[in-house]
């Protein structure tokens, strides 16, 4: 990947009029600019039904490819790299591999922008990029409709430079906006059925489909590898659609147990990745904390780092099998194939409830890790049976969904918290000892503290799931 350039792209973009004028913003113009997007994707439209935006942007006789990824918070990482017109280079295409069983790339739109705006500054530092583009939508050369769009990038600033920016541009004229890429404004994509409302089996279609379009716009990142948060979507994606399988077993029978086998062998090997970003992070956050200690912390750090790297090598074999591409295309199949259901998902979330109730109630009142830990499977299996039931409407199932997260969530750092010790413990040598005792101390001290908060908040789930269902 050395020639390719990667930058995180942080922008609001804003409705305007053709003569929209931009208000008196401290900084210096910038220098217009035309160039012409030549927007590529599959014939199932797969990257633009994924968030994912891939074109040929040609300015001045440089040809350059750009891939944009999704991120949190309506951020895109931008990944670009010099290439022709007979496709994206080796470095671009290899992350698309996943979409391209849907077939091969293929031009869908032109697109000619002019643009113009003012770097923002504030002092010294460049803030945003502020731009107003005149875009001409090309049909064989010749200008076929357009629109004016507004954009505000951030350069140097943050998400407070953003919303001030933002706040001046509507008080001249722009008009919030959708946040949709350019090629969103032109391409046309089969709309999809709102599930609120419907019938079971159009509900838990609509979720299952939401994981099957998660997993395909988070594999380009997963194998990129820049993101842990792709690794991690790709992981809860397997998960949602196993627990939604298991919610609704008792109607679909065996119907759907193949996928359910596939997505657990490849959220296995998303998890055994997953769980190596989770200690990285955690320990990284330990070993700051470390002082005089730290040069003890950054040894182990860096031994947990090479086990990533190491089972991540692992994970891209998985994802460039024969058996990863078949897996996707049997959820498309289980997805076209899926029977009518005769029952309701709050029925579904009903039983999920009760076996977290059941299970809940036979803790002891100090109960070990492992305990712990198949009580959060539980709260996890009956959040997602909880997300289906939600697709019904209502703000008490809502508030019941996010209390099980909070269940989830305190357990699962406590979890976190238990392997990060078992994992310390197994990386310690002499230099590091010392690191390893203080960093135990600490996980030990906040799973007490964990431990002391469970109760109520699983007590708060359950009572929010007697309310709503």
């Amino acid at each position: 990947m050395s020639r390719v350039r990667e930058t995180l792209e942080r922008e609001l973009k804003l409705d305007v009029d053709a003569s929209f004028e931009l208000p008196p913003l401290d900084g210096e113009p910038l220098a217009e600019r035309v160039f012409t997007s030549t927007y590529h994707d599959t014939p199932a439209r797969s990257l633009a039904r994924a968030g994912i935006t891939l074109r040929r942007r040609v300015e001045n006789g440089l040809s350059l490819w750009q891939l944009k990824l999704p991120r949190d918070g309506g951020a895109r990482a931008e990944l670009e790299a010099p290439g022709g017109p007979a496709g994206p280079p080796p470095e671009l295409a290899r992350l698309l591999v996943t979409h391209l069983r849907h077939g091969p790339l293929q031009p869908v739109a032109t697109l000619r922008t002019r643009r113009s705006g003012v770097r923002v500054a504030d002092g010294g530092r460049a803030v945003a990029d502020v731009t107003v583009d005149a875009v001409d939508v090309l049909d064989a050369g010749r200008s076929a409709g357009g629109f004016v769009e507004l954009e505000a990038e951030l350069v140097d600033g943050g998400g407070d430079d953003l919303e001030r920016i933002g706040r001046a541009l509507l008080a001249a004229g722009a008009r919030p906006g959708d946040g949709r890429p350019k090629l969103m404004r032109v391409l046309e994509l089969d709309g999809r059925a709102e599930p609120t409302g419907s019938t079971l089996t159009e509900q838990l279609r609509a979720l299952l489909e939401r994981q099957l379009l998660e997993l395909e716009a988070h594999d380009p990142g997963a194998r990129l590898g820049g993101d842990p948060e792709d690794v991690h979507k790709l992981r809860v994606a397997t998960r949602r659609a196993r627990a939604l399988e298991r919610a609704a077993r008792p109607l679909l029978r065996d119907r759907l147990a193949g996928l359910a086998a596939e997505l657990e062998w490849l959220g296995g090997e998303l998890g055994a990745v997953r769980d190596f970003d989770v200690l990285v992070d955690r320990l990284d956050r330990e070993v700051e904390a470390l002082g005089s200690d730290a040069p003890g912390g950054r040894e182990l750090l860096a031994a947990l780092v090479r086990k990533r790297e190491a089972q991540r090598g692992l994970l891209l074999q998985a994802l460039d099998s024969e058996r990863y591409p078949k897996l996707l295309c049997a959820f498309e199949d289980a997805l076209l194939e899926l029977p009518e259901l005769d029952g309701d998902a709050k029925t579904l979330a009903r039983r999920a409830l009760a076996k977290l109730r059941s299970a809940a109630g036979r803790l002891p009142d100090d109960p070990a890790d492992e305990e712990l830990h198949a009580l959060r499977i539980r709260a996890k299996r009956a959040r997602y049976a909880g997300e289906l039931a939600a697709l019904g409407g209502g703000k008490a199932i809502d508030r019941y969904v996010e209390a099980l997260k909070d269940v989830q969530d305190l357990i699962g750092e406590h979890q976190d918290l238990v392997v990060l010790e078992q994992t310390v413990r197994g990386l310690a040598r002499a230099r590091s000892g010392v690191a390893a005792g203080r960093i135990v101390e600490r996980a030990r001290e906040r799973r007490a503290e964990l431990r002391a908060a469970y109760p109520a908040v699983l007590k708060a789930a359950l009572s929010a799931g007697a309310k709503a269902l």
